[in-house]
């Protein structure tokens, strides 16, 4: 099992990487799993690779789960 982590792609690089935002942080990761993501979308982090595109609704439902906010 592998955790990944839900974050925002704020901007994408010539090379195949973006800058992640998660939870106010920025991260550099590479596109190479999922090269025709988007800014403005967001993505599953996983050990530097963005690994899946997923929508903003998910996104938030697992920042809640963190947070507590849902069961």
């Amino acid at each position: 099992m592998c955790l990944a982590i839900p974050g925002r792609v704020k901007k994408i690089f010539n090379d195949h990487t973006a800058e992640i935002e998660i939870g106010g942080i920025i991260k550099r990761a590479s596109l190479d799993l999922i090269p025709k993501v988007e800014v403005g979308e967001y993505v599953l982090l996983h050990a530097g690779f963005a690994i899946e595109v997923i929508n903003q609704i998910e996104a938030l439902k697992i920042f809640e789960a963190w947070e507590g906010k849902i069961d």
